[in-house]
């Protein structure tokens, strides 16, 4: 079959430079997301400190503490905001996989749609990471492995 060529001459190599970029950039992303989970069991850890520490009450202008079922409430949006950073990670690791093999060019597309929510470095990855797949040349290079 044969195949177009390249919109300019050194464009197969500005792709793959782009596309090693992005692989790296997923990579450092889902490693990001290893520091959310940290800041995220930090603030548990102090949250659980001062709602479990009645003596930290005593002298707050209501003068008593909190319900003792408030705090439990609260470790759902934890375990949420945990398993939120968790699926980002592993989408992000199967994202760079799948940029480094040249294979599932949509699923990538949907998982920088993600990242935009994240924002800001998510949102940059995002947005570059749809550019440079909606390239034609990029979109031969899927299309022929």
């Amino acid at each position: 079959m044969n195949t177009p060529p390249p919109l300019f001459p050194e464009q197969s190599k500005t792709d793959d430079g782009h596309l090693r970029a992005l692989v790296i950039c997923h990579y450092v992303n889902a490693g990001l997301g290893l520091l959310w989970l940290g800041f995220i069991g930090m603030h548990y850890a102090f949250m659980r400190m001062f709602f479990s520490n009645p003596e930290m009450w005593t002298n707050a202008q209501g003068g008593s503490a909190p319900p003792e079922g408030f705090f439990d409430i609260f470790k759902w949006f934890y375990v949420i905001g945990a398993a939120l950073v968790v699926v980002s990670m592993v989408l992000n690791l199967l994202s760079a996989g799948c940029i480094k093999a040249r294979r599932n060019r949509v699923f990538s597309l949907v998982v920088s749609g993600l990242n935009c929510l994240n924002m800001p470095i998510g949102t940059l990855l995002g947005v570059f990471t749809i550019v440079v797949l909606s390239r034609r040349s990029v979109m031969e290079v899927y299309n022929l492995r």
